[in-house]
């Protein structure tokens, strides 16, 4: 399934609560999950049927699974691109991509407003970092206008609550 497509999914409230569990702890296994569902909501399913259902849910994209590393292992930044309208159309889509798979892109989306780009990225130095722009510019610099780049430090939550989920019961 591709990334960019909105899952086509009905939520049961079954579906709801493994991702609540799974988000509040995702080392739990199968077997675990079936015994919560059982004792704390009342809800008997086999240890099979919570496999398969974490499964066909990761296969629809549902949910992502990604590794983060902890944050002392890397500095993290969030970068926000202005265009250079001139030069736009010619090479958009090359410093899109650029970014898009660039090992150090965490997250990767699109503001309103201003339309930018915006990226976490993580880079194991301020060094790497400043490098990282020195070279994107040198082989984007006529798409960009600017690069601005706030370091984040003292990541103080870095977690989905397992009560979001609850928002996809219907």
């Amino acid at each position: 399934m591709s990334t960019d497509a909105c899952p086509d999914w009905e939520f049961k409230e079954r579906d709801v609560l493994i991702l609540s569990e799974l988000s509040d702890d995702p080392q739990l296994s199968s077997r675990e999950l079936a015994t919560i569902l059982e004792e704390e909501h009342d809800i008997c399913v086999s240890h099979v049927t919570v496999s398969e259902s974490i499964r066909k849910m990761r296969e629809e994209g549902v949910f992502r699974e990604t590794i983060v590393p902890n944050e002392a292992y890397f500095n993290f930044a969030l970068f926000e691109f202005k265009f250079n309208p001139a030069h736009f159309a010619e090479g958009w889509n090359d410093a899109m991509n650029a970014i898009r798979h660039d090992r150090h892109t965490l997250l990767y989306f699109l503001s309103d407003g201003e339309y930018q780009w915006k990226s976490v990225m993580m880079f194991p130095s301020r060094k790497a970092e400043s490098r990282w722009i020195h070279d994107f510019y040198k082989d984007h610099g006529d798409v960009i206008d600017n690069v601005r780049n706030s370091v984040v430090h003292n990541v103080l939550k870095f977690r989905t609550d397992p009560e979001m989920f609850t928002e996809l019961e219907q």
